[in-house]
């Protein structure tokens, strides 16, 4: 059995391991931050520690395995991974969160089998990892992706003629959301308006002023913005 300041030790080095991936987390405002990193770290060193001890209770009496409890973490984290997981109209977020909470139990399960070097490394590589690499994706999103914010009249097949605009660019919808607009209508017009925010990939590196300049072309748009 270990001792308690062994004890203590492994579960205060979870929570400061588990804190540094979750202040990332918490810093980019995702929805599982410092805190949920926190506690999934520590309950996974707890449970990897307690299923050491239940081995040691029964070593040599049983064929029992010390891994069986542990290994249930691997699985059961899926499920607060998948609740992190949304789907917004065509965009799909929290992925990289969910893939975190996975990995934090890893790191919690490594601390509390003793193994420090592992956790120490991993934590690195991950704090490392997340920040270069959304860098990275903040300066690719910033050269290829267009957020577009289109006010139009609302009539049948507008998102149609919309769409086959951005295809014939080249263009690939990665995002779509449609609002009523609140105002009064425009002076000589019946129809409602609407305004329609799209997320596109410009791989082509298509000038912003070429889809502004071909998506007011289309019969009813009143304006296009790029942000």
């Amino acid at each position: 059995m270990i001792s308690e300041w062994e004890l203590f030790l492994r579960l205060a080095l979870s929570c400061v391991l588990g804190g540094i991936i979750g202040y990332e987390r918490q810093s980019r405002r995702k929805s599982a931050g410092f805190r949920t990193n926190v506690l999934v770290c520590l309950g996974s060193c707890l449970i990897m520690v307690l299923s050491e001890a239940l081995y040691q209770n029964v070593e040599g009496r049983t064929n029992a395995d010390p891994a069986r409890l542990a290994a249930q973490v691997v699985s059961g984290i899926g499920f607060l991974g998948a609740g992190a997981i949304m789907k917004e109209g065509l965009t799909v977020t929290g992925l990289t969160t969910a893939a975190c909470l996975w990995v934090v139990s890893g790191v919690g399960l490594a601390v509390g089998a003793g193994y420090y070097a592992g956790a120490l490394f991993t934590t690195a590589l991950v704090f490392g990892t997340l920040g270069t690499l959304s860098r990275i994706d903040e300066w690719v999103a910033h050269e290829r992706n267009l957020s577009l914010i289109i006010h139009t009249e609302d009539r049948p097949g507008q998102l149609m003629h919309i769409s086959a605009c951005l295809e014939d660019l080249q263009l690939k919808t990665r995002g779509l959301k449609v609002k009523a607009d609140e105002d009064e209508l425009p002076a000589g017009k019946d129809a409602g308006t609407l305004y329609i925010e799209l997320e596109v990939y410009n791989h082509r590196g298509v000038k912003s002023v070429i889809v502004v300049d071909a998506i007011k072309r289309i019969d009813g748009v009143l304006s296009v913005d790029i942000t």
